[in-house]
Parts: structure tokens; C-alpha cells; sequence
């Protein structure tokens, strides 16, 4: 089934002419001659621009490739434009499957003979198509609301994918050199239970009420409503919303938008979900992005698709908060203490080396738009200097950097200017404030009242019992000594019958062939027996 799928990947991305987007001069002599020998299988798409050949094999590819493209589409600094622009199509535009098919399981989840019995003016036609699922447009109650359909038999091409995925990580995990380092496998694991995840839709309507409890009355965010009652593992009822995609900047600036202040509530909203909540949308493509037209001075986003979630638990959490602080502080000796402290880097981690390589890699980055900073570069560094240093890769941070990663192309498409530094910076401040001030420490024992109001009138028998247990504490010690010296005195007893056992059963056998009396060797043997015996009745428990 592997060999069969990735024969399949091979030819797909051969059939869309991609192998010639490599110079010839990087291939070796063996890629080439493999190249040939598949004469069969040639470019059926050269009408097509790069960009086109590259977003059909992967939306021919399926979701897993797809969910790469989406990514890619967001980082335009990376890509030519042209390729970027064809990637985008793949955040909503992804070609729908029949309606009739929809239909079916939407009646089917609802037990319902005919649509209009639960829903008014269905639309047959998608409104978006994406690579999990596509959504239609309805009437519940004489609200507008969605109804978003997971594709069919979308799990089994998924989890081939998966399978594929986790053999070339396992392959790379023994013959790379840093392949430990770099755990692929656990890569791998760590997104096949985020994207299983998003197969069940009572998973994501379970996180997008999550996300509206968060962001209640929130002036940043608006979550729109999930009909819980009318959700199911293939099938999810929520509210229908109006707003601008985020990617379509030209119409947010013809509305006169305030494309800072949009920026700055971007960051504040990541940095919100990740410090505060401890919970994340971890697939901010701009697909899944819009923003309110209500208000173009003080803009509000507008998020959906809540498929794929990220936590981080409270140690990772006040490390990197610990960390981005201090490289908005320049104190580069922290930042290395700190990936020590951790355990992301060996602890005989020569500091002084370690700080220097961190300070080399994010000086130049500091105090400059996000429209002059060569993040490809900084990235290439940042991984050189973690190879070099031994750091190994953190699992449950790889959807974490991919939403920064999503964050950041965002920040170039609306306000290139935008200081990510100094909007971030007292944001993490304070929260390390709430974390280790006075006010954590109220706040913690705020939390912890009714657990201590609680357990308070049991406290004076615990006071009691802790006191009884400290006086008999000498006596006991003094019986735990006395016992122990018992059995020491008994096991040195059991070792001196079995040693004279031993020694009687040895005669035994030599007797035989010094003496013609076998009546001796038969009565050493049965004492060393007795001796033995009288050993293992010796007690030691």
C-alpha cells in the first residue's frame, strides 16, 4: 500500500512537470537516470504556469499535501509571487465534491427524509471548498447559519498519507545524523492526532465553543456560534458571518481599514491564545481568517475552522515566555541559560558559545520592520545553531511555530511596517508579571480558598496525628534496628548451614574413590542433605 502510494506521489508530481522546477546541476547522476527511465509519465500540464503546475498536484495529492500548500500560500517573502498567488486558491477554492453526496450524509446525520424539515433554503452549491470538507449555506430557525460536510472517504486517503509520512520519518530518523535530534517521528505522530482531529466535527465544535467563552465580548476576536445540538462526527451547524478575507488587503483599504491597529490585534490575539488561554487555533491560514465590517477604524477579526487546536502546558509555557522576553531584552546569556534549563539543548552546553551563536543569529533582526527582516535567513541560522549545539526538537512546540510562521505572513501582507517587538513586549511582560508578582500570589490563593476552606477543620486532627507519629518515631526506629540486626543474625546462619552442607556433599563424592565403602558416601550425602534442609528453615522474614 506505501509502495503503491508513493509510486503514486512520484507520478503525480511528474505528470505536473515539477521535477523540472530542480536545476539539472543539483541532481545526482542517479536521480537523473530515474527521471528517464519513467519516460512514460511526462509534464501533461506545460500550458500551465509554475505556480498552476504546483497547486494541482497538490490538490490532486489530497489534504496532507494541501494543508502544506496552505501554509506555503501565507509566506510570500519565501515565494515568487506568481506561486503564492496560485497557492492561496488552496485555502478555500479547493474543487468541491457533488452535492448530491453532501446532501446525502447532511439527511443522513439528521435522520431526515427531506432537507426541509430541519433546514430552509439549502443551497446545493458550496460556498467555500476546502481539503477537509466543504460548507453549504442554509436557514435553522430563520437564522442564517452554514453546514460544513467532511469530504468522503477522506480518513482513508489521510491516514495512507500518515503511514507514508511516518516510514520516510522513521528511515530519517536512523540514517540522518541528526536524526534524533530532530525526533521526526514524534513530528509525525504529534500531526496525525491534530489532523485526525479535524476529522470529527464534534471535536472542532467542542473547541470553537472554547474559543467563543474565550473571547466573549472580546473587542479583538469574535467566534461565531456553534449549534452544538445540531453537530455530529461528519456534519456541524454554525452561524453564518459576513466580514472581508484577510488576504483581500485592497478592499480592507478601500474601507479604509486601519491596517495598524489590525496588525497590532493579530499579535495580541496570538499572544492572548497562547499565554493566557493556553489554547491556540493552530490553522490561521487566511482562508480561515476575516475581518468585520462594521467598524473599519477599530477593526475585529473573524475566525472559523477550529479543527486543529494547540496547548502547551505550564512549563513550556513560562519558558517561552521567559525567552521571548529575553530576546526582546537583548540578554542573549538568558536565552542560553534558559534552553539549558529546559533540557531543549544537553546540559554540558558550553554557555558562553551557545549565547554567542544566538546573539550572532537575532541582532541584526532587532528594531527593524517586518518588510526588512530576511526571516528565511534567520530561520537557516537559527537551525544551523540548534544543529551545532545538539537542541533537540521540540514536538509539542511544531504547530505552535507553524502558527507563528502563519501570524507572521499575515503581518506582511497588512502593515509590512509593523514592530513585532514593540507590540509584543509589554504584552508578555505583564503576563510574566501575573505569572511570579504579588498579584500571582493573591491570585493563587484566591484559587486555592474553597479547596483550603475545606480541608481547614481537618487540620487540627492532621496537627495531631503528625505530632503522635514524631513521638513514637525513636521507638520505632529502635525496633526497625533491632529487627534488622535479627536478620542479619539469621541470614548468617543460613549461610553457615548451606557452607557446611556444601562441604559435607563434596566429601560424598571423593569418598568413592578413595574407600570401597559406598555405605559412607551415602551417609555423608544424607547429612549434607539434613544440613540443607536445616538451612532453608533457618527464618529471615
Amino acid at each position: 500500500m506505501r509502495i503503491l502510494r508513493l509510486y503514486y506521489i512520484n507520478k503525480v508530481l511528474l505528470q505536473h512537470g515539477l521535477d523540472e522546477l530542480i536545476p539539472a546541476k543539483w541532481l545526482p547522476w542517479y536521480a537523473k537516470l530515474g527521471r528517464y527511465s519513467f519516460f512514460w509519465l511526462r509534464n501533461q500540464h506545460q500550458d500551465k504556469s509554475q505556480g498552476a503546475r504546483i497547486r494541482l498536484a497538490l490538490q490532486t495529492l489530497g489534504p496532507v499535501f494541501i494543508k502544506f500548500g496552505q501554509m506555503l500560500s501565507t509566506r510570500e517573502d519565501l515565494l515568487p509571487q506568481d506561486i503564492a498567488d496560485e497557492l492561496a486558491i488552496l485555502q478555500d477554492k479547493v474543487a468541491p465534491f457533488d452535492s448530491q453526496v453532501a446532501l446525502n450524509i447532511i439527511l443522513q446525520a439528521f435522520n431526515l427524509a427531506d432537507i426541509n424539515e430541519l433546514f430552509s433554503d439549502f443551497n446545493p452549491t458550496p460556498l467555500a471548498s476546502a481539503s477537509i470538507a466543504q460548507v453549504h449555506t442554509a436557514k435553522l430557525h430563520g437564522k442564517e447559519v452554514i453546514i460544513k460536510v467532511i469530504r468522503p472517504a477522506i480518513k482513508r486517503t489521510i491516514e495512507s498519507d500518515i503511514e507514508l509520512m511516518r516510514t520516510v520519518a522513521m528511515a530519517l530518523q536512523k540514517l540522518l545524523p541528526d536524526g534524533k535530534r530532530l525526533r521526526p517521528v514524534e513530528v509525525v505522530e504529534e500531526y496525525e492526532k491534530t489532523i485526525i482531529d479535524e476529522l470529527d466535527l464534534s471535536h472542532e465544535a467542542a473547541n470553537g465553543m472554547q474559543f467563543k467563552r474565550n473571547f466573549e465580548g472580546s473587542p479583538a476576536l469574535y467566534v461565531p456560534t456553534i449549534y452544538s445540538e445540531y453537530s455530529h462526527r461528519n456534519v456541524m451547524v454554525m452561524e453564518r458571518i459576513y466580514g472581508t478575507p484577510i488576504s483581500d488587503v485592497a478592499k480592507l483599504k478601500a474601507l479604509n481599514t486601519n491596517m495598524q491597529k489590525l496588525a497590532e490585534r493579530g499579535v495580541e490575539v496570538f499572544f492572548t491564545q497562547v499565554f493566557r488561554d493556553s489554547f491556540f487555533h493552530a490553522d490561521m491560514h487566511p482562508g480561515n481568517i476575516f475581518v468585520s465590517t462594521l467598524n473599519p477604524a477599530d477593526p475585529q477579526y473573524i475566525t472559523i475552522d477550529f479543527g486543529i487546536v494547540g496547548t502547551l502546558n505550564s512549563e513550556d509555557k513560562r519558558y517561552l515566555a521567559e525567552n521571548f522576553i529575553a530576546f526582546f531584552n537583548r540578554n542573549y546569556r538568558k536565552v542560553a541559560q534558559l534552553h539549558v534549563d529546559s533540557g531543549w539543548v544537553p546540559s554540558d552546553t558550553n554557555i558562553d558559545d551557545f549565547e554567542a551563536s544566538i546573539r550572532r543569529v537575532c541582532e541584526p533582526i532587532f528594531q527593524k520592520p517586518l518588510a526588512e527582516i530576511e526571516f528565511s535567513n534567520v530561520l537557516l541560522q537559527l537551525f544551523n545553531t540548534a544543529r551545532r549545539f545538539n537542541m533537540v526538537i521540540q514536538p509539542q512546540l511544531v504547530l505552535l511555530q507553524k502558527t507563528l510562521l502563519y501570524i507572521e505572513g499575515l503581518g506582511r501582507q497588512l502593515y509590512p511596517e509593523l514592530d513585532l517587538w514593540k507590540t509584543a513586549k509589554p504584552f508578555l511582560e505583564n503576563w510574566m508579571k501575573e505569572q511570579i508578582g504579588l498579584k500571582a500570589m493573591y491570585a493563587k490563593i484566591k484559587a486555592n480558598a474553597p479547596y483550603w476552606s475545606e480541608k481547614l477543620p481537618e487540620l487540627p486532627d492532621l496537627v495531631y496525628d503528625t505530632l503522635k507519629q514524631i513521638k513514637i518515631l525513636p521507638e520505632q526506629q529502635r525496633q526497625q534496628f533491632e529487627r534488622l540486626q535479627w536478620l542479619q543474625k539469621q541470614q548468617h546462619k543460613r549461610t553457615k548451614w548451606l557452607i557446611f552442607g556444601a562441604t559435607i556433599i563434596v566429601l560424598a563424592s571423593i569418598v568413592p574413590l578413595y574407600h570401597s565403602h559406598l555405605w559412607l558416601a551415602g551417609f555423608l550425602l544424607a547429612g549434607g542433605g539434613l544440613c540443607w534442609i536445616r538451612a532453608w528453615n533457618v527464618k529471615v522474614d
